[in-house]
Formats: C-alpha cells, sequence, structure tokens
C-alpha cells in the first residue's frame, strides 16, 4: 500500500457531497448505531483478525518512503479525537508532506480487550486519500471499563509484530508512531486477546515492557496525551507513561492541537534520524 498522492480537492469535494447528502464523515459508526449494541463490529477494512502484515514500500512513485502510524484511544471522551483528526487532516497532511513528500500514514483506533467489541482497529499505510476513508470507517465505541486502563499494549503488539517498513529495513529510519490516550496500559499482552483479535497463537503472555522494547526498535513510539479529557492530567497516568517513555511522552493543552503536534514531531524526528 502506500501509492497515489493526497489531493486537498479531492478531500473537499467528498466533505461536500456527505454534507449535501446529509451523511456522516463517520459513515460507519452511523450504520452501526442504527442496530443494537451487541450487533456493532469493526469494519471488515480494519478488522485485525488474520492481519498479516501492514506493509510501508518505497516504490518509483515514493522512492524514500517515511512510515507514520496513529493509534488512537476511542473510548469515552477519548472518542472525539478521530473527529479532531479527520476534520484537520488537510493541515496534518501539508505540513508533514511539504517536508516528507514520501510519508504514508497509517490510522488506528484502541479500545478495551476486556469488554469493548471494538478494541483494535487497523487501518493501512497510504499516502493519497484512502487515509481518509479508513480514518472515517473507523468504530467510535465510546466503551472502555472503569479501571483507568486501556489496551494500548494491543497497539505496541501490532507495531511490533505486524509491520515491515522500509525506511527502517533499507535506510535505518525508524517509523514514527504516534498512541494518543488519557488512561494506562494493561500490564501484560494476553495470548487469548491476541487470539481472538488477530487469530493467532501467542503461547506465553507478553510483559508491557517487553513488547514496547520490541515496537522501539523500529519505531520512535511517543505517547500523546491531551488535556480537557477524562483522565488527561490524572498524575497517575502521565507518571505511568513517563516511566516507561520519558521524553516521548507530548502532554498537549487540548485535542485542538494534536494535529499541528503530530505533524511537527514527525518532522523533527526523521530529520534528527536523517542528521545522524
Amino acid at each position: 500500500m502506500g501509492s497515489g498522492r493526497w489531493s486537498i480537492d479531492s478531500y473537499d469535494a467528498a466533505q461536500r457531497y456527505r454534507e449535501e447528502k446529509g451523511q456522516s464523515a463517520f459513515g460507519h459508526t452511523e450504520a452501526m448505531q442504527r442496530l443494537s449494541r451487541h450487533q456493532w463490529r469493526v469494519h471488515q477494512a480494519l478488522d485485525p483478525i488474520g492481519l498479516g502484515v501492514r506493509e510501508s514500500r518505497d516504490s518509483a512513485e515514493h522512492p524514500e518512503s517515511v512510515a507514520i502510524a496513529v493509534l488512537f484511544d476511542v473510548t469515552g471522551s477519548m472518542q472525539l479525537v478521530p473527529r479532531e483528526l479527520q476534520a484537520r487532516l488537510p493541515r496534518l497532511l501539508g505540513t508533514i508532506h511539504r517536508h516528507l513528500p514520501d510519508a504514508q500514514i497509517l490510522f488506528g483506533a484502541i479500545g478495551d480487550a476486556t469488554c469493548d467489541r471494538a478494541p483494535l482497529q487497523i487501518g493501512q499505510f497510504e499516502s493519497d486519500n484512502r487515509m481518509d476513508e479508513d480514518l472515517r470507517r473507523i468504530l467510535l465505541e465510546g466503551g472502555g471499563g472503569g479501571s483507568m486502563a486501556e489496551s494500548y499494549e494491543l497497539a505496541f503488539y501490532f507495531l511490533a509484530r505486524h509491520t515491515q517498513l522500509d525506511c527502517f529495513t533499507k535506510r535505518g529510519v525508524r517509523g514514527i508512531a504516534f498512541v494518543i490516550g488519557d488512561e494506562t496500559a494493561y500490564p501484560v499482552v494476553k495470548g487469548h486477546e491476541v487470539a481472538g483479535l488477530f487469530g493467532e497463537g501467542l503461547p506465553n503472555d507478553i510483559r508491557l515492557e517487553a513488547i514496547l522494547s520490541q515496537a522501539k526498535m523500529s519505531w520512535d513510539v511517543n505517547f500523546i496525551i491531551p488535556g480537557g479529557t477524562s483522565h488527561g492530567r490524572d498524575q497517575f497516568v502521565t507518571g505511568f507513561w513517563h516511566n516507561l517513555l520519558a521524553d516521548r511522552v507530548i502532554e498537549i493543552d487540548d485535542l485542538s492541537q494534536i494535529c499541528e503536534t503530530i505533524a511537527l514531531t514527525v518532522v523533527d524526528r526523521v530529520m534528527s534520524q536523517r542528521a545522524r
């Protein structure tokens, strides 16, 4: 995946069409909300079952691809994040593509595997308007449990075990990953959750620190904590992530800063790696 070029004209035309037809930007969520909650399901294009790998590859069109993954919590107040990203997508991509014309972006969503119907949703690495399509397919479940933890560890498992990046294998440039949330992760990747979500065996549970270390081999992993959400200023949550990721934790005042924060961080991190 990752062919083509982003077009603001196509984005605007699609937006106008939906407005004229009275359609939601998040059509899959709208469709699911017409059903009983027990019938809700992940969009087929984003379902991790039998995932294999998501690939960010070089091509004649994009000879120096750079992989970017943006995975966000969609429980509780955090379900506003994808709406903010979708509305401000042109600004995000404009900044990134000025500096990294071969950037390939994957969007995904995180819930709670202990209770949600959509604990993990994974798009493709894209360079064109298909990334907007993936973003709008995400089910904004708004679930989550009451333990102040969500399944961020499954996002790290995906990054560690289910991605292949030409930027890393060919040029030693790690992909840039952003996980956006306001709670802690569970302490282990559980084998039965991996079996249910990915359809693959995991002989033993994997501790959070171990799977994060594996992900960091090929990814520069960042955790964004926005203010204005349920636990965005909770000291226990911020301390938890600072202990795991140190200066890769980014605290922002509110959701409106997410796109700018991602864009500027991507440019800074990739340029720093290339300068070494």
